[in-house]
This record gives structure tokens, sequence and C-alpha cells, in this order.
């Protein structure tokens, strides 16, 4: 990822109702949410949840797909992996030790993806 889409993404994280969406749509997993059922589980209204779904789709937090009238969105995890592989690419300065707990955590949640 380069500089600005890292930016981007983080932006977009750093707002409490569009940190909310991404954490839900983790939790919902592959089937991902329907835009209107995003908004009444975080309780907003659906034009300013569209609003924030725009935003995160442009970050590359969240992928969509249509469903006749509807739109389903899902967490992007490729977009999120790449996010943090970014952050945590330069952190332990020759110290792996400082960075394992982080990468042991991710490498669970790949191993636990791949099993499902």
């Amino acid at each position: 990822m380069e500089k600005n889409e890292i930016l981007e993404a983080l932006s977009a994280l750093a707002q409490e109702t569009r940190l909310d969406v991404f954490r839900l749509l983790v939790r919902a997993g592959d089937k991902g949410m329907l835009a209107g059922e995003i908004a009444q589980a975080l309780e907003c209204r659906q034009n300013t949840m569209s609003t924030h779904l725009a935003i995160m789709n442009r970050a590359g937090l969240v992928t969509n797909s249509r469903e006749g009238r509807s739109i389903r969105y899902a967490a992007d995890m490729e977009g999120m992996s790449a996010l943090l592989t970014y952050l945590m690419e330069d952190c332990c300065d020759g110290r792996p030790e400082l960075c394992s707990p982080v990468l042991n955590v991710l490498a669970m949640a790949k191993e636990t993806e791949g099993a499902v």
C-alpha cells in the first residue's frame, strides 16, 4: 500500500461509527451484512451509514456487493492485512520479540480463517 492509501484507511478508522462498523463486519465474517442491518445494529440513520460505508469502501476497509435493491458489506481483510503489514514492517528494528505478540495473534487469526 502507498502512504496516501494508509493515511486514508487510518483516517476512515479514526471515527467512532466507522470503527464500530469495521468491528461489527469483522464479527459478521465473510457473509457480511446488509447496509440496513448495519445501520440498525449501530442505531444510525441509513443515509448517514451510507456515507460512512462509502468512506470505508474508498479506504479499502470494506467490500460491497449488490443484492437486488440492497448492498451487502463485508470487512476487507486483505485491505486490513495490508494496512497492518505496512504499520508493522519496520517496527522491530532487529528486535523481533517486540512484534511477536501482535504477529502471533495475526497468524492465529489467519489459521482460524483458513480452517473455516
